[in-house]
């Protein structure tokens, strides 16, 4: 088949990407799977990683339907070149190809209804064996239910594993069942209030079709999360899951080293390698490197302009409420990652919802495997341990990172003015430096508990300095001189300014100017400032913060 030099920007149906578009060969993912596979897998990615792609050229491969045209869409792939014992299973078996990505809905009624259309769709194109001697009377009944979407939820949980049972009664062979964003439908649930109907419901649906089926040949699924086995997967103990921290199948799904050098060389920008890794590069999926390919893709059809081509809104969310939650220890980690650092994490990818904001292992597990973060080490199996250091992957990723913490801001404060507020900070201007950052408090404090006093602002103003990552090093309750200063910021370039910030909590209103001066004198006395002199950082202004309500005053040196 001919190759096409136009890249398929949102196109996921595999003959269409074959006949129109560029294609990046992962037909070794169908060699992968006759050479073995388990009854069930689940493969978990993030959103717009090539999960449905996939997904429809197993369907092309296998399915019986049209086998012979779609042959023709495998000439000069890799399944191909493999042999005729592989390309011998091509067109072989009854398959089904479902997706779950399209039901969004509010209410838990509204979600059934939208499983009733797509199972009527679904037995639309089975109608075939309504028509034949394999269905008795009832299970044609059955079977007209749901053509004319007069099926209960009840019906509509046992309506896949049915179809199943007919397709091998009438082909004489089991099914291949291929399921697409199959937790699409419990994210919108969790998020609209009726969870524990929808998570009731998909487990019986699900696990009626992959719990000891004989109909069943596999089944593969693909997802972003691996929601709790107790909660959705109950008593199925022939799931495989293959995850962005675990398992099989690491580059079936994004593009690898070879593949992005390939793609350079086709479309003759093999000088912009080192650009394309910087911005979407660094996933590493079970410990192999893994590009973003939509980003890529979109990178490639820009004419090769970076931006920020990924973005998952569901995920932000996640995102969103890190920063909504914040305290001083995640603030500081929140730094570190900004800066390139990592964060260490008790990963468990089997997700209950509820748990996702009670704690920030929880958190950072759904970070990782949205695509918010990646790993920067390995889980040990050896040791059973599942603490592992997490990083931001890529430049993209950070930049949205950056972007949310202005979006944060902004949704808390109708006209905020940071930018004014860091230049204020850097150049040694206390009075708008004081005045924009009381501005902030007399905004923001009231979204925060202010019980921890200290830690309260010291996290609250680490989150306002955010934006200068990228120019500057922010370190929080670091040693240096005789004690530990509470945050200092440290150019990259040598030539500007530093800032050593000390934090105190005055009793009352009266005493903060008193408290700013101890503070000041706080940070000579304990010699703060040696860690800059060693770094070669001539300029520092020296901020003795005293804070007290939704109010401070500050006192400056240099």
């Amino acid at each position: 088949m001919k190759q096409h030099y136009i890249m398929p920007v949102g196109v996921d149906d595999f003959r269409r990407v074959r006949e129109e578009y560029y294609y990046v060969d992962k037909t070794n993912f169908i060699k992968s799977l006759i050479d073995g596979h388990s009854q069930a897998t689940l493969i978990t990615r993030p959103r717009r990683f090539g999960k449905t792609l996939a997904l429809s050229m197993l369907y092309y491969f296998f399915t019986m339907e049209n086998a012979k045209y779609n042959r023709v869409l495998f000439e000069g792939t890799d399944i191909e070149k493999a042999g005729e014992k592989y390309m011998a299973l091509q067109g072989s078996k009854p398959t089904v190809l479902v997706s779950f990505k399209d039901i969004k809905q509010l209410n838990f009624s509204d979600m059934i209804m939208d499983f009733g259309y797509l199972m009527q769709h679904l037995y639309r194109s089975c109608k075939y064996l309504l028509e034949s001697e394999y269905l008795d009377d009832t299970e044609k009944k059955y079977f007209g239910l749901i053509l004319s979407r007069r099926a209960n939820d009840i019906d509509l949980q046992k309506s896949l594993k049915n179809l199943t049972t007919w397709l091998c009664r009438y082909h004489k062979k089991p099914a291949l069942v291929l399921i697409d964003e199959y937790d699409a439908p419990i994210q919108y649930a969790f998020d609209n209030g009726y969870y524990n109907e929808a998570v009731t419901f998909m487990r019986n649906y699900l696990s009626s079709v992959l719990k000891s089926n004989p109909d069943l040949d596999f089944a593969i699924l693909t997802g972003v999360l691996r929601i709790a086995k107790e909660s959705i997967f109950s008593s199925l103990n022939n799931l495989e899951t293959a995850s962005v921290a675990l398992g099989r199948y690491q580059n079936v799904m994004g593009f690898d080293d070879n593949e992005i050098k390939q793609i350079a060389e086709d479309f003759h920008c093999s000088e912009k390698l080192s650009e394309i890794e910087k911005w979407y590069d660094g996933y590493n999926f079970s410990g192999v490197n893994v590009y973003n390919p939509w980003s890529v893709i979109n990178y490639i059809l820009h004419d090769c302009k970076p931006s920020i081509y990924w973005l998952n809104t569901s995920a932000n969310s996640i995102l969103k409420e890190l920063l909504k939650r914040t305290d001083k220890k995640q603030a500081q980690e929140l730094h570190s990652l900004l800066q390139g650092g990592s964060v260490s994490a008790t990963i468990n990818e089997g997700v209950i919802y509820s748990d996702i904001y009670k704690n920030s292992d929880a958190l950072y597990t759904m970070l990782l495997t949205t695509g918010y973060l990646t790993q920067a080490s390995e889980i040990n199996n050896e040791e059973y341990d599942d603490t592992i250091e997490l990083r931001i992957p890529n430049r993209e990723v950070r930049t949205v990172y950056e972007k949310e913490i202005i979006n944060r801001i902004n949704e808390m404060d109708g006209n905020p003015k940071l930018l004014y507020l860091l230049k204020a900070l850097l150049s040694g201007d206390v009075e708008s430096f004081s005045e924009e950052l009381n501005d902030y408090l007399f905004a923001l404090v009231s979204y925060y508990d202010t019980a921890n006093k200290e830690s309260f602002y010291h996290g609250f103003v680490l989150g306002l300095m955010a934006l200068l990552s990228r120019k500057y090093k922010i370190l929080s309750n670091r040693e240096s001189g005789y004690g530990r200063f509470d945050v200092a910021i440290f150019p990259d370039d040598k030539n500007k300014n530093g800032v050593i910030m000390e934090f105190k909590v005055a009793k009352n209103e009266s005493e903060l100017s008193q408290t700013a001066k101890n503070a000041l004198s706080q940070i000579d006395n304990m010699e703060y400032v040696s860690e800059f002199k060693s770094k070669g950082i001539v300029h520092v202004w020296k901020y003795g913060i005293a804070f007290c309500g939704k109010k401070c005053e500050i006192a400056v040196l240099v």
